[in-house]
């Protein structure tokens, strides 16, 4: 699942016609990037929740043929945050662990491990599996901590990737339609002991506010064009 249902405030005057999962970095919008590389990686189907202008990514997107996978959509009104978001879409979802993916940041996460990782979660205790990034400028006292592959809430060291691995029955007991946010669910889970993880430091950049999005534009097409020099 790509979560595109957020309205970018902080990314506007960009997202006042244009929502932010297609707004373009490197000569692709920045959900594109995520669905080639599901692609790549043999992920298939996927599901995209929208709300703000989700016409234009319905529009953009289509079926997913365009892209070689299967797309299909979960429209929300109003936007019910992340946890709402994924209990919305649990039809669409199936009964095994899938992953989750904010579509507004940018990785070289190799996403060939997530088929690996949700069958691991499925096989085990657990009902979810974060990957955590080193604490970025903007976010410097972090999200959750890590002790023995375990998610831990104390001592923060880590940030919230936007990239998760759930097992369904998470959702279960929040009805279709309803707001809920995730951080609290989490935290009651990891609580219990529920929720493992890993600190992931490859490249990673939550592509929040129109100076980043500008800098990754830079950075990628510097790339692009020293490569077919």
């Amino acid at each position: 699942m790509l979560l595109a249902a957020g309205r970018g405030e902080r990314m506007r005057p960009l997202t006042d016609h244009t929502p932010k999962p297609l707004l373009q970095v490197g000569g692709k919008a920045l959900i594109v990037w995520h669905i080639e590389n599901m692609a790549r990686a043999g992920i298939f189907d996927l599901v995209i929740n929208h709300a703000y202008l989700g016409n234009q990514i319905e529009a953009a997107l289509g079926d997913g043929d365009q892209f070689g996978v299967r797309i299909r959509y979960s429209a929300e009104n109003p936007v019910l945050e992340t946890a709402g978001g994924i209990a919305n879409a649990l039809p669409l979802l199936g009964d095994a662990p899938f992953a989750v993916i904010n579509s507004d940041i940018y990785c070289d996460y190799d996403f060939f491990k997530l088929p690996e990782l949700a069958a691991a979660l499925g096989a085990s205790e657990d009902t979810a599996y974060l990957v955590l990034v080193n604490n970025p400028a903007h976010h410097p006292n972090g999200d959750f901590g890590l002790s023995s592959g375990k998610t831990v809430n104390s001592v923060p060291l880590f940030t919230f990737s936007g990239i998760g691995i759930y097992q369904p029955g998470l959702f279960a007991n929040i009805p279709r339609g309803t707001v809920a946010p995730l951080a609290p669910l989490l935290r009651a889970q990891i609580a219990l002991g529920k929720v493992s993880g890993e600190h992931y430091r490859g490249r990673w950049l939550d592509v929040g506010t129109p100076q980043r999005l500008e800098k990754l534009d830079n950075e990628l097409r510097s790339q692009h064009n020293a490569t077919h020099v």
